[in-house]
C-alpha cells in the first residue's frame, strides 16, 4: 500500500472566529472561545489539533499493541498543548505562534512489561502520523485565487 492517500476540507467563514468545515460528508464548526473573539460554540483550531492527536494515537496504539500480541483495554489519553498567543495578536515575534510543548498521557488498566510498553510507545510515536506532522517540517504552499 504504497499509494499517497489524499485527504481534504473545504471551509466557508461564518465570521471572523468561526468557520464551518467539511470533509467526508461531515461537518465541523471551529470557533473561538469569547476572550479570543468568538462565540464559545464549539473547539478553536488547536483544541481540533489536539483531538485529532489523540484520536490518531489511539488508532495507532491499538495497531501495535496488536502486532505486539497484548490486549490494549480501558485506554484514555490526555494531552495538553502550550502556546503564548503573542505571536497571533501581532504582540511580540518572540515565541513561535504554534504549540511550544505538548504533553501526552496515555493510561490503561491493561498490564504491559516495561520493556513491552517501551517499545509500544515508541512504536506510537514513530508511526503516528499526526505526531509526524508535529515533531517535522511540512512543505505547505499558500495561493490565492
Amino acid at each position: 500500500m504504497s499509494k499517497e492517500l489524499k485527504f481534504s476540507v473545504s471551509s466557508v467563514s461564518e465570521s471572523k472566529a468561526k468557520t464551518r468545515i467539511q470533509t467526508r460528508g461531515f461537518d465541523l464548526t471551529v470557533d473561538e472561545p469569547e476572550v479570543l473573539g468568538g462565540t464559545n460554540e464549539a473547539p478553536n483550531p488547536v483544541e481540533y489539533i489536539l483531538a485529532g492527536y489523540a484520536g490518531c494515537i489511539n488508532v495507532v496504539a491499538h495497531i501495535i499493541a496488536e502486532e505486539l500480541d497484548f490486549y490494549l483495554e480501558n485506554l484514555e489519553i490526555n494531552i495538553d498543548g502550550f502556546l503564548n498567543p503573542n505571536r497571533l495578536f501581532g504582540k511580540s515575534l518572540d515565541d513561535r505562534a504554534g504549540y511550544k510543548h505538548i504533553d501526552v498521557k496515555l493510561e490503561t488498566t491493561t498490564e504491559i512489561d516495561p520493556e513491552l510498553k517501551k517499545q509500544w510507545l515508541s512504536e506510537i510515536s514513530h508511526r503516528c502520523p499526526v505526531n509526524d506532522n508535529l515533531t517535522n517540517a511540512t512543505p505547505i504552499s499558500f495561493s490565492i485565487n
